[in-house]
């Protein structure tokens, strides 16, 4: 029945709720045992079998060393069934991988799987001849080419494990990156154009590197991909060029076969406090995942063209641009513009010309394309869209409309993801056609997700509720620790509440079972005793025609205990005046209730975002109380709207 699920695409099929509802049980019903994933494992190629166990875990710090393993014993390659599989098992050998779409209009390029699979294994076998091997990490620091592609598949071609960093940070996150994972080598590119914005990444990694030097690190290679054949430095000591170590390599690799328990990457995440988390993913239990997630949320066809907004410097780009896509023999767009360059219709432009038909992105890119209306949208017109998704955070109803009622003309189901880095893949989300929509939710667990709701003092909540989400059990694509800190991954995640996955977010359970992401749990705020979700305020205060975009906090009160803190973007044209402030919270307090009333709202022309588009509240709270001990703000896109938003503090805010 599962294979049937998966590969019956019959529409009607999926709407009918109990078919799902069946397989959603099977899912759940002894983890330890293949009965659900197991099926799913035998599409893939496995050099060696699995025995014994498919899942082994514990979440219950009390009762010993968190772990998690699945399918511990088999050995498998990655890239073997990204690719070759795909190549010679499959037939796809001639079907496009990956249009690359460049920053300025004109700039393409084409990939079949066969090109692809030639050009990872001829790098894979330059990483060899530096003396990279299996168990080795690499950093790579790259613009959204397809060479970044290359080198992260090349890297597990050969059981090396890849840490990528996006390509918008500092040399001195690069270089905490680079040395926390001990990488023994580095590869990044000249620079890139990001918008009209050159970037030049040859001098953030070199000014990297010393800094590792500095430190007691010296890293030995940088392989550097001329990009935009730019004139950089040049250090013959250190650094490599990519097309010269490609002269005259062989395109045939054989692949190393790993353990399913093998490490497969490292992907930092920012903490509220203290250096960033490096999340370790490992080898089967990701692969797994990541395909069966995009396969059934994107309900992929083999006639699709999918297109992911994000970057592949972050999760979203690991699972939804490489792996989850390139295991499924899916063709995706990969771009390395920006969505308001060289003019705000860029995506819809790009959506005809390669008739893209799964179409995910994030809200705060919605957002801000809103602020432009429907008339870029409508000169485009995206009869090929058919699933439209959103990722990072929970989207507004009112961004879902605009999303739904204008991008997609009310005929492309949306499904509101939501997932972690840590997660692996989608944890909670709606099935296209199966699951009826209600804006703003992410509806219900994805197989084998077992969800809770609890209260401060760790009770399960049943029906209706609000509180701490956790996951009772895991899926495959968790991830397994925190790299180098397994004290670390247990204080932060199963520590507060033993015998469950903590995500750090606060979730509500609707009269229908539905959930709805509220928040970071410490964006929950407790006015006289009642809990107010910052999302339902934000909300409110966008459905004003004059907001563009919100954020809202909570500062200490001598009284209430939390006072709301807002911060509000304005559409173009707009000005911010005492009148308008007396709008904007008559209109809070009549969605939501006269506890809900702002207390201080502030004009932000730009708010602090991190380069993956989500919104750093911690920040803000920070701004609002008027401290300027910000902690790690490394990942900001735009450090310089702070020192604005000092500024522009409520006078009465003291």
């Amino acid at each position: 029945f599962i294979s049937f699920l998966l590969k019956n695409k019959d529409e009607q099929v999926h709407k009918k709720l109990g078919y799902c509802g069946c397989v959603c049980k099977l899912s759940l019903r002894a983890p330890e045992r293949a009965e659900f994933w197991g099926d799913i494992a035998k599409d893939f190629f496995w050099k060696t079998k699995h025995a014994g166990q498919f899942l082994d875990y514990n979440f219950d710090v009390t009762k010993g060393e968190i772990f998690i393993k699945c399918m511990e014993g088999a050995s498998t390659n990655i890239c073997y069934n990204l690719l070759d599989r795909n190549v010679n098992e499959h037939k796809l050998g001639d079907k496009v991988a990956f249009y690359w779409e460049g920053n300025e209009p004109g700039d393409e390029l084409t990939v079949t799987y066969r090109e692809l699979l030639r050009r990872v294994c001829q790098f894979a076998n330059v990483l060899k001849s530096q003396g990279v091997k299996k168990g080795d990490r690499v950093s790579i620091y790259m613009p959204m080419v397809v060479e970044l592609v290359v080198a992260m598949l090349a890297c597990v071609r050969i059981g090396a494990v890849h840490s990528i960093v996006f390509a918008g940070f500092s040399a001195e996150s690069l270089c905490e990156r680079i040395m926390d994972s001990q990488c023994s080598l580095l590869i990044t590119a000249d620079g890139f154009y990001r918008g009209d914005k050159l970037i030049n990444l040859k001098l953030i990694a070199d000014e990297a590197l010393q800094k590792c030097r500095d430190k007691g690190f010296p890293l030995q290679r940088c392989i550097m991909l001329k990009h935009l054949s730019k004139e950089v430095p040049w250090n013959p000591e250190v650094d490599l060029c990519w097309f010269t170590l490609l002269c005259g390599v062989s395109d045939e690799c054989e692949p190393e076969w790993c353990d399913s328990e093998d490490p497969l990457f490292i992907l930092y995440t920012s903490g509220s406090t203290g250096k960033p988390k490096g999340v370790l993913h490992t080898v089967g239990g990701y692969m797994l995942y990541a395909a069966t997630t995009f396969k059934l949320v994107f309900d992929y066809q083999p006639d699709d063209v999918y297109w992911c907004t994000a970057d592949i410097g972050w999760i979203t780009g690991h699972s939804y641009i490489t792996y989850g896509p390139l295991a499924n023999g899916a063709t995706s767009v990969l771009f390395e513009g920006l969505p308001t360059y060289p003019d705000v219709s860029r995506m819809w432009e790009i959506v005809d010309k390669y008739h893209v038909s799964k179409f995910y992105t994030a809200p705060t890119a919605i957002r801000l394309l809103m602020k432009y209306g429907s008339e870029p949208v409508q000169k485009y017109k995206r009869q090929s869209l058919k699933v439209l998704g959103t990722v990072g955070e929970p989207i507004n109803p009112e961004a879902w409309q605009w999303y739904y009622t204008v991008v997609g003309e009310k005929r492309c189901p949306i499904v509101d993801t939501f997932w972690q880095t840590e997660t692996g893949g989608h944890v909670l989300t709606p099935l296209p056609a199966a699951t009826p929509m209600k804006p703003g939710s992410a509806t219900f667990p994805f197989f084998g997700v077992v969800p809770a709701i609890l209260n401060e003092s760790g009770e399960e909540l049943e029906g209706p509720s609000e509180g701490y989400l956790v996951f009772k059990q895991p899926w495959p694509g968790v991830m397994r620790t925190v790299y180098g800190n397994h004290q670390r991954f247990e204080t932060t995640y199963f520590r507060k509440f033993p015998g469950y996955y903590v995500t750090g977010d606060g979730c509500r359970r609707d009269e229908d079972g539905y959930y709805w992401i509220t928040g970071r749990i410490d964006d929950m705020l407790n006015v006289s005793g009642h809990l107010l979700s910052t999302a339902e305020v934000e909300s409110a205060l966008v459905e004003h025609e004059a907001v563009a975009e919100a954020a809202v906090v909570g500062r200490p009160h001598a009284v209430k205990g939390e006072s709301l803190y807002c911060f509000v973007t304005l559409t173009d044209g707009v000005t911010y005046s005492c009148s308008l402030e007396a709008e904007l919270k008559k209109q809070v307090r009549e969605k939501i209730g006269a506890i809900a009333t702002p207390d201080y709202i502030q004009n932000a022309p730009g708010l602090p975002k991190t380069r993956s588009g989500k919104i750093m509240r911690r920040v803000l709270r920070k701004i609002a109380r008027n401290d300027r001990d910000l902690g790690d703000v490394s990942t900001l896109a735009d450090s310089s709207v702070i020192e604005q938003l000092f500024q522009n503090r409520c006078c009465t805010a003291v």
